[in-house]
């Protein structure tokens, strides 16, 4: 399944390597990337395949979160078909 995860928060060293490191750890892979800094906040977003993810979603999510609280970051996932139909207008 693909899903899309967003990266919000103030730039520090390591943000896209600590992510891709979590995702990696539980088997997910990242298809496509985008990142950008504005000002002093990053933004990223990213599409990942979770079909080999050893964790289950809400897990997943739950790890991806815990480690943006400790980097004062905002930290999101969202099944691709939901992240869609919530953006399309």
């Amino acid at each position: 399944m693909k899903a899309i995860v967003t990266v919000i928060g103030k730039d520090q060293v390591g943000i896209i390597a600590g992510v891709c490191t979590l995702l990696a750890a539980q088997g997910v892979n990242v298809l496509d990337i985008s990142q950008t800094i504005m000002q002093d906040y990053f933004t990223m977003i990213m599409m990942v395949d979770t079909a080999a993810c050893r964790a289950s979603f809400e897990e997943l999510g739950g790890i991806l979160d815990a480690w943006g609280r400790e980097k004062a970051l905002s930290i999101r996932i969202q099944r691709e078909d939901i992240f869609e139909a919530m953006h399309r207008i």
